[in-house]
């Protein structure tokens, strides 16, 4: 499996496109989206990803679908796991229908 780039963490877009251009501080922010310091600061450091609900609310606050911000954690995650994709063994099934 070939890794086409190495996406950056989603934290790391919201800090640099989103609260930086704001002068906007994470305790500011945290505010604002209604979740703690500590979940906003966890996910700008990278110790924890974008869920569904944090989608709609980065949606809400900055802009973008909800979806966007989800294909942007899910992009992280895959290119992280792909690295080590020969790794994963598995046994391919075959039937009469393929996904």
């Amino acid at each position: 499996m070939t890794i086409m780039f190495d996406p950056p963490h989603p934290g790391e877009i919201i800090r640099e496109q989103c609260l930086a251009p704001l002068n906007l501080s994470v305790t500011e922010a945290a505010k604002g989206l209604g979740v703690s310091r500590k979940a906003l600061s966890e996910l700008l450091n990278g110790h924890s990803g974008v869920s569904s609900e944090m989608a709609i609310r980065l949606s809400k606050a900055f802009g973008s679908s909800p979806e966007a911000w989800l294909r942007l954690q899910m992009q992280y995650d895959l290119a992280k796991v792909a690295h080590r994709a020969d790794s994963i063994q598995v046994t391919r099934f075959r039937g009469q229908t393929q996904a």
